[in-house]
């Protein structure tokens, strides 16, 4: 799937939270309705077989509850696609990822192996911090193998790993730099590597056991001084990637540091079709779950590559492949807050539909259940999920895009700012709550009311953009009856 991801290590985000999301796309020519979820240990079973690849792995005891955006319409696998387990431990994969006919042919693709289908299924559910999410993973595709490449992040509450596949059984992880952040589109990322630390203390760096012979038997490093580049070794830079993958972590790193680098015009730095892009950057100021979703929603505001430029030099409108387009499903951004209480710590920003134009709403990730408005989605169109209503909403404002922008603005404010409201209103209920039954039911109806108020306003925003295309309407008059 072609997806974006941002990661935010706790240094970097403005309250000490380390903070991981994704947009989750459909591929080319279809939509994949979502829904959140939470799954039990008692819906896990013994032994976990893929619809895709029909892989068997027996699983292990001790399962913990987890939340999950799986497919609303059964039949291709459940696609859990990310959330945060009992343990406070959030994962979203996969981000697809891309590879070069060397590695490919030093360690075939498994069709029979895992993939992004099963992945958050068979991890999240057995890890207490993102380093265990790393190994448990990182065994999982030693034994099974994987038929696709993929890149994956881990968090706790002190840190953040992201784990790239290579071939069909060898990988790589690297830890987030805690002042730093990560932007990934569809591309093997890392850009260094320590391969002492990963197979020795394993401090910021982990791989697949034999991984130092895998590069050398097939000559797989490409540096002239001995240092391992990933992103050379494993990756590809083909021209594809330089209007699909490549053009979107420009933009990112552009909006995040804009004066660290030049980065337009003959003399830049960097540009959109650079294959030295940094994977990690110190940004120029703290960074906010609002400025996340925003570059997750972009398209290239600010440059010549927006389509939907409407002055200057449109010659290189819509150019590149943008980040919020029409095929997103959802974004999920993951944060865990270090300053409240265990129980409390995780928020699951969901958003659903075209980034550029929807809203993210926050909910409490420790909860038996989730409000129907978003666990509701099925494949029939309805006005009764947020799901639909959001894909309604993206779709209209696109076709009256200079009348409905302005609508979508006032959307995404009112409804973050009321959900920051009942969010700040319930941490202080649960701090002042002894009783953990009680803080759970407390947190349940937090996420009802952010539900309801969510539901008001984007019924009211439907209303509003319908009625600005309908006034587009090609069989328009302007004089009423007589």
């Amino acid at each position: 799937m072609a997806c974006t991801t941002i990661l935010v290590g706790k240094n970097a985000s403005y309250d000490g939270s380390t903070m991981i999301a994704r947009n989750d796309d459909s591929g080319a020519g279809h939509f994949t309705a979502k829904k959140f979820t939470v799954v039990h240990p008692a819906e896990m079973p013994k032994t976990y077989r893929s619809v895709l690849s029909h892989v068997e792995v027996p699983l292990p005891e001790g399962a913990l509850r987890f939340t999950a955006m799986p497919n609303a319409v059964e039949g291709k696998g459940i696609w859990a696609a990310g959330g945060v387990n009992a343990a406070n431990v959030g994962m979203t994969a996969t981000e697809t990822i891309t590879s070069n006919p060397r590695v490919l042919g030093a360690d075939p693709l498994v069709p029979g192996g895992i993939g992004e289908e099963d992945i958050v299924y068979l991890t999240l559910p057995y890890i207490h911090t993102a380093r265990e999410g790393v190994r448990r993973l990182g065994k999982l595709l030693e034994t099974y193998g994987t038929y696709e490449m993929n890149g994956i992040a881990f968090q706790d509450v002190d840190e953040i790993w992201w784990l790239e596949t290579i071939g069909g059984h060898h990988w790589i992880a690297r830890r987030v730099p805690d002042d730093s952040y990560v932007v990934m589109p569809n591309q093997l990322g890392i850009d260094s590597f320590d391969l002492e630390d990963a197979l020795g203390a394993q401090k910021e760096h982990m791989c697949s056991a034999d991984l130092a012979e895998f590069v050398e038997k097939y000559h797989l490093n490409l540096s002239m001084d001995g240092s391992l580049n990933p992103r050379d070794a494993f990756g590809s830079h083909d021209d594809a990637d330089h209007v699909y993958n490549t053009p979107r972590a420009w933009w990112m790193l552009r909006h995040l540091n804009p004066t660290t680098w030049v980065w337009d015009g003959p003399d830049a730095d960097y540009g959109p079709r650079s294959d030295d892009l940094p994977w990690c950057m110190v940004p120029e100021k703290k960074i906010t779950p609002e400025e996340v979703k925003y570059v997750l929603s972009g398209h290239y505001q600010g440059t010549p590559y927006d389509p939907y430029l409407t002055y200057g030099d449109k010659g290189m409108k819509g150019a590149y492949r943008s980040i919020g387009i029409n095929r997103n499903d959802f974004m999920a951004l993951l944060q865990m807050r270090p300053d409240v209480s265990e129980a409390s710590r995780a928020i699951e920003w969901i958003a659903y539909a075209s980034n550029a134009f929807n809203t993210m709403v926050p909910f409490y990730a420790n909860v038996e259940r989730t409000p129907e408005y978003l666990a509701n989605t099925t494949g029939t169109v309805s006005t009764d999920n947020f799901y639909w209503v959001s894909r309604m909403i993206a779709a209209m404002t696109d076709a009256s895009y200079n009348k409905s922008l302005i609508h979508i603005e006032r959307y995404a404010e009112a409804v973050v700012s009321a959900a920051r409201a009942l969010v700040n209103e319930y941490d202080a209920k649960l701090t002042a709550e002894p009783d953990a039954a009680k803080g759970a039911a407390l947190r349940e109806e937090a996420n009802d009311a952010i539900a309801a108020m969510l539901k008001e306003k984007a019924a009211d925003t439907l209303d509003k953009v319908l009625f600005e295309l309908s006034c587009q309407m090609k069989n328009a008059y302007s004089r009423s009856d007589a």
